[in-house]
């Protein structure tokens, strides 16, 4: 544990990473975005708000079939992640100025409080509401959350882990000594599973909790929130004015 967070050890051994970078943040913030996916689809209107592929298809094929008042209220989620993206862009410097902590730690704060404030939407309320607020959401995480520990990972959408098992896989058959490439094949690999986990756990535990399903993808959350808080306020209190990598 003491390399987790150590500047000294990571110099001796091997380059620093924040803790926002470390590996196991990626896999409990994957982990709820497993949740947050599949809680929009089962829940609230039969969406996933994790990424907008699937709402610009749905916007182009209302667009092309004439039912352009279907293509319009696609806007509204595609509006809220790029507003998601602008936010989150803007907000790292002044929350940097402060001296007190990350971005990064208040986002996930932030998430775990309107993920609890939504569990107490009712089912009757028009979905679109939960649908933007989630957009919001994943579009300040995948924004935030770039690189864990130097390699390019996603945590609210798994079509580029699949991307990069299939390349490293090649890059393995290639030469069977590529070290570098079974590390970033286990680590994609296991992000996958974690969405899937998260999915799963969700879709199941739905039906009994209904529209406090969402309360799962909370603790994750908190989780990362105090690994976080403890490196801002202890360990990487003098490096606050760090980027991560990838930023």
């Amino acid at each position: 544990m003491s390399n987790i967070t150590n500047p000294k050890a990571a110099k001796n051994n091997q380059e620093f990473y924040l803790t926002c970078e470390r590996y196991y943040i990626f896999e409990l913030l994957t982990l709820a975005g497993g949740m947050m996916g599949l809680y929009t689809y089962n829940m609230r209107g039969g969406v996933f708000c994790n990424a907008q592929t699937g709402n610009v298809a749905m916007m182009s094929m209302a667009f092309g079939k004439g039912n352009f008042r279907e293509a319009g209220y696609y806007l509204i989620p595609l509006i809220a992640y790029i507003l998601g993206t602008i936010v989150s862009e803007v907000m790292p410097l002044k929350i940097r100025k402060s001296h007190f902590m990350r971005w990064d730690t208040l986002l996930v704060g932030i998430e775990a409080t309107v993920l609890i404030l939504i569990g107490f939407i009712p089912l009757t309320m028009p979905h679109q509401i939960v649908q933007v607020m989630i957009n919001f959401l994943c579009s300040m995480q995948f924004n935030t959350f770039r690189q864990a520990e130097g390699i390019p990972m996603a945590t609210t959408f798994i079509t580029n882990h699949v991307r990069q098992i299939g390349v490293n896989i090649a890059s393995v058959i290639r030469d069977h000594e590529n070290s570098s490439a079974k590390q970033k094949l286990r680590k994609h690999s296991q992000l996958l599973i974690t969405f899937f986990t998260g999915g799963a756990i969700m879709t199941f535990m739905s039906k009994f909790l209904q529209e406090r399903a969402i309360w799962l993808a909370v603790l994750p959350l908190v989780i990362s929130f105090v690994f976080l808080l403890h490196a801002d306020l202890v360990n990487e209190k003098s490096k606050l004015d760090v980027k991560p990598h990838g930023h």
